[in-house]
């Protein structure tokens, strides 16, 4: 869709790609802010010239020239933020959807539509994503493998590898380069909300295909659903046919809200892993706890699993608020086992090592001494305070 913005790319840090991107053109149109264009439809005079546009859209998927046509097939302030997400992720394109899940549907399909229904996966996955591909609900069959069998996994009929790095919810890291190594000709999908852009770029690693659940750290404020994959022209021309075809469209107040998200996304995701590295210390120093859980490249995100019950844990809790979801402003915490990876068959999960102790904490921008004092309460006897440390516990 042609909205006017200069696209030419210079080199920019992240921090001012996540100000500016997608909003290039605004000076030029007389705005400070972007606008939130809610049409569903726009006028057209001339149906021959429509015809064309549709033809073209149909044979490759490309974004159409000129106005807009119609809500399915795109929207101006939802292309601003599907700009803005590509320069982050250092991709071609990027295409929007109503949900991550939507947005990993709309990948599996597209492969499905080539013949390639087989997908390669390594666990632990979020736990939809999970279920999404043992259930064979879209049609697609799965081969679960650990990294190293990656290679081994592969089929003719092979469409696509995922893996998810750090892993939900345990944390566990993948060499992705290693990986997508091993995948050949096969796409790597990674799914990469927990990290975001700000601490990881997997197309610099390898991989053809970057998915967010960008209800999480994108968005910022658990105020908006959706899903988004960043990739290369040719795979988004093919998204854009099946988001069209399936109506799985981002809403464009969801998308103006995306883009204010990406803004301050890498200043949250740094204060709030610098909160989260603090508490990972003092856990993995609790005598309460078992095991820390958090990855080598930093993050917001903490699992640890307890001696007693992690349900007392969770009721417990009076600061952070005990909820799905994660990487919103304020903490959260969820028990996996329960919840998000409760669809996931109870041995596959425990093989995974999402134990039924395993508690996983989003830690947001509050002060961290009221976080850990919330936490130290809902552990239940208190212990001696850790000393506040640098050090930080990895797993």
């Amino acid at each position: 869709m042609d909205n006017g913005m200069d696209t030419r790319r210079t080199t920019r840090a992240l921090a001012t790609e996540a100000v500016h991107a997608g909003r290039d053109d605004l000076a030029g149109l007389g705005l400070h802010a972007p606008p939130i264009d809610l049409s569903t439809t726009y006028p057209s005079y001339d149906s021959r010239a429509e015809a064309a546009r549709i033809d073209a859209f149909a044979t490759t998927g490309a974004e159409p020239e000129g106005p807009p046509v119609y809500g399915r097939l795109g929207n101006p302030t939802v292309a601003r933020f599907e700009t803005a997400l590509a320069r982050l992720e250092g991709t071609e394109a990027a295409v929007a959807f109503a949900s991550g899940m939507a947005a990993l549907s709309a990948v599996l399909l597209v492969r499905a539509s080539m013949g390639l229904r087989h997908v390669v996966a390594v666990r632990p996955l979020y736990g939809c994503s999970d279920h999404l591909l043992t259930a064979g609900l879209l049609g697609s069959e799965v081969t679960w493998t650990d990294p190293a069998g990656v290679a081994d996994a592969l089929r003719p009929d092979t469409g696509l590898v995922l893996v998810e790095s750090p892993a939900n919810p345990t944390l566990a890291e993948i060499d992705l380069r290693a990986v997508a190594h091993a995948c050949g000709s096969v796409p790597l999908l990674v799914d990469n909300t927990f990290a975001t852009p700000v601490l990881q770029r997997p197309v610099e690693q390898g991989a053809r295909l970057v998915l967010h659940s960008a209800t999480k750290y994108l968005g910022g404020h658990g105020d908006v659903l959706a899903g988004v994959v960043a990739c290369d022209e040719e795979f988004a021309g093919r998204l854009r046919q099946v988001r069209f075809a399936t109506g799985g469209v981002l809403h464009p107040l969801a998308g103006y809200l995306l883009l204010r998200g990406l803004s301050t996304l890498p200043v949250r995701v740094r204060a709030a892993s610098a909160n989260a590295a603090e508490l990972a210390a003092r856990l993995a120093a609790d005598p309460r706890v078992t095991r820390v859980h958090y990855p080598s490249i930093g993050g917001a995100m903490v699992a640890f699993e307890v001696h007693g019950d992690p349900h007392e844990v969770i009721a417990g809790v009076r600061l952070i608020t005990p909820a799905v979801s994660l990487g919103s402003v304020d903490s959260l915490i969820q028990h996996p086992a329960s919840i998000s990876h409760r669809i996931v068959d109870a041995g596959d999960r425990r093989d995974a090592g999402v134990s039924d102790r395993l508690l996983r904490l989003s830690v947001g921008l509050e002060d961290v001494e009221d976080l850990w004092s919330d936490l130290d309460g809902a552990l239940g006897t208190p212990s001696t305070r850790p000393a506040r440390s640098e050090a930080v516990a990895q797993g």
